[in-house]
């Protein structure tokens, strides 16, 4: 009982401190070993060095590429002039009350492309900050819009989507990644409409408030032609200047070149490239004994990213100069996200690893009845809650229960496909609280705090998620599987 309360108390502890702006560098640590401290039979230097540091150690391993390259590829596009190019295309073609789903739109393309939503989250962002200025919206809003577009329906309802969230079900339920395609287009259909609905009404507030985009010191000014279409002058000049971009800046098809490539390459090499490659040598000691399905996403998007930093420099070289500092500044950027979310996996390692936290399981995964749908989505979004993680989460709850979880929708009727389609949709509710990675990177990425833009977030990624997996068992229930 001790140990259930201090991991409740801890984790309780982390989304109130990381609320109020603590740093996680230091808020994940200190949490994870006192938890540890009050647990019985639990090493507490042991469970820092060993598994917190491990757990931490092996994220930055793995990922720090990806953070690294995405970072550099975000800095590129806003100082190479390609997101304000972006956005003034955007904003010709959608009109400044379309700015919030133009951005929407284009993190959905990207993720669903195979992006990284960490990725997109860096690349995005100058894209976004450009298009708000413009369209003179709040800031704050901005976290919110790239997470309906990057957290939501992309990573966990449409079928095909390349996600992890989409790919953890498979072997447990001998699916494949379109299952249930009809449910799940349904689904994300609900989630960006009630998303959408909830930022355009934040947006308006904020309109008759007279807000504005705000003062934003780390940010550059925009130039004068976008000033001139903000205020609402003749659309004839942002055409012009559309057709016929000054010097320091690019033309709207080289801007939009680098994020076309990102997605094509991702796909190529993982549809076609990798796969023809031999990777028996990962099998040996040297290279981690492991297999191209677990690389094979993280080789694409860098390669994919590579590539399209080679290209933006290339055809950017002029306007980057001098280009040390902004790949300095880009690579700088990286470090605090990577960091911050490399602590909290420290943290989820350190209370999985509690005694306590198996009784939790137990205890998450044997509720909601009869209904093998609502046991398994209650499961996979509380765990995925308390970890701070969609895929920890889903994966405790499958390897705890999975086979039973399929057992009991076979002799209920319910197809493999529902049971897939609602274990990805269920990851993306709770996942996204306070203490949630993503979260923390994404608000680091923006410069705000949770207390100035994460009740949009929580609007966008966790209430609308939930309302619309609600929806898909209510339907799928009554309907079955299409």
């Amino acid at each position: 009982m001790i140990g259930i309360t201090a991991i409740a108390a801890a984790l309780l502890g982390l989304m109130y401190l990381a609320y109020r702006g603590l740093s996680l560098l230091i808020l994940a640590p200190v949490l994870a070993t006192l938890v540890a401290l009050v647990s019985v039979d639990t090493p507490l230097l042991a469970s820092y060095t060993q598994v917190f540091m491990g757990a931490a150690g092996d994220f930055i391993v793995r990922y720090f590429p990806l953070f690294l390259l995405g970072a550099i590829f975000g800095k590129l596009m806003e100082k190479s002039g390609s997101a304000e190019v972006l956005a003034s295309a955007i904003i010709q073609r959608l009109g400044d009350t379309r700015a919030i789903l133009a951005v929407v739109l284009s993190c959905a393309v990207m993720t669903y492309g195979g992006v990284s939503l960490f990725v997109v989250a860096f690349a995005v962002y100058p894209i976004a900050a450009a298009l708000f200025r413009q369209a003179d919206l709040p800031k704050r809003l901005i976290p919110g819009t790239i997470a309906l577009g990057a957290f939501t329906f992309t990573m966990t309802a449409l079928p095909g989507t390349p996600a992890i969230q989409n790919a953890i079900p498979m072997p447990y339920f001998g699916t494949s990644p379109f299952a249930a395609p009809g449910l799940g287009i349904l689904t994300g259909l609900v989630m960006l409409g009630l998303g959408q609905a909830w930022l355009n009404y934040r947006a308006r507030q904020a309109r008759l408030a007279c807000e504005g985009y705000g003062d934003h010191q780390d940010e550059a000014p925009p130039a004068n032609h976008l000033r001139e279409h903000a205020a609402g002058e003749s659309s004839d000049l942002a055409e012009t200047a559309l057709r016929k971009p000054d010097q320091s800046r690019p033309s709207l098809p080289l801007a939009m070149m680098p994020i076309v490539l990102v997605i094509l390459f991702n796909l190529l090499f993982t549809a076609v490239v990798i796969p023809t490659m031999d990777t028996d040598y990962l099998a040996e000691p040297l290279y981690g004994t492991t297999s191209i399905e677990s690389v094979r996403g993280v080789w694409s998007v860098i390669a994919a990213l590579v590539i399209a930093i080679l290209v933006i420099i290339g055809t950017n070289l002029k306007r980057l100069a001098p280009l040390t500092s902004t790949l300095e500044s880009g690579a700088n950027a990286s470090l605090v996200p990577i960091f911050n979310t490399a602590s909290l996996v420290g943290f989820g390692s350190v209370i999985a690893s509690l005694a306590a936290f198996d009784s939790i399981s137990r205890w998450v995964t044997s509720v909601g009845g009869d209904n093998p749908l609502i046991s398994l989505a209650i499961a996979v979004n509380l765990l995925a809650g308390m970890t701070g993680s969609a895929s920890g989460g889903m994966s405790i709850a499958l390897a705890t229960l999975g086979d039973t979880y399929l057992t009991m929708g076979q002799a209920a009727g319910i197809s493999p496909e529902l049971l897939h389609r609602v274990t990805a949709v269920a990851t993306g509710g709770l996942d996204a609280l306070p203490h949630n990675g993503a979260v923390i990177t994404l608000l680091a990425i923006c410069g705000l705090t949770h207390r100035q833009a994460y009740l949009d977030i929580a609007m966008v990624a966790v209430v609308a998620p939930i309302l619309a997996l609600v929806l898909l068992i209510s339907v799928g229930s009554l309907a079955g599987t299409f």
